[in-house]
């Protein structure tokens, strides 16, 4: 097996990291999103927002899970201040392309997330996973995050897709 790393992602990544969010969507949310959801995720647009992320800043962290040298999955997390006053750290995106799954990269991803938010002084995290999608859901639930309660329904254009919330510590170590 190749090495697997986790590092910040760069300019030369966003190609990487567009195509795996395509592959990963229209495998995960084949029936639940519209052709024209999946379409917009390969824009210019999309390329232009994964570029801006890479250059975000202190507070907004895009990581790339990497094997060997092929980029498979990615994840972004920020923190940024909530309407209490209070800061939210949160994992707003962690993705692994379908065919490189169960190897580890997905928990990397989270594990080099909450380290990032850590050292900034956060200590719990959340993330908006959809109802519908129990992969996810099991994958937070096994790094200890637990539905906190708190739902929102997005509108597709063609539907709407009902998210939970979930919610744990950032006090996260991969074992390997």
């Amino acid at each position: 097996m190749a090495t697997a790393t986790v590092r910040p992602a760069t300019d030369d990544d966003v190609d990487a990291i567009v195509s795996i969010q395509d592959r990963t969507w229209r495998t995960a949310y084949a029936g639940l999103l519209p052709e024209e959801a999946f379409a917009s995720l390969t824009s210019d647009a999309a390329r232009s927002h994964w570029t801006d992320a890479v250059h975000a800043g202190d507070d907004f962290h895009l990581l790339v899970a990497q094997e060997g040298a092929e980029i498979v999955g990615f994840a972004a997390a920020a923190r940024y201040p909530g309407a209490d006053g209070l800061s939210i750290a949160e994992v707003s995106a962690l993705l692994v392309e379908p065919r490189w799954g169960r190897r580890g990269h997905g928990g990397r991803l989270l594990a080099a997330a909450a380290a990032a938010l850590r050292a900034a002084g956060e200590r719990t995290g959340r993330a908006w996973v959809p109802e519908a999608d129990p992969a996810s859901r099991g994958f937070y639930a096994r790094a200890g995050w637990e539905p906190d309660g708190a739902v929102r329904t997005l509108d597709t254009g063609a539907g709407t897709i009902r998210e939970l919330r979930m919610t744990g510590t950032l006090d996260l170590h991969l074992v390997e």
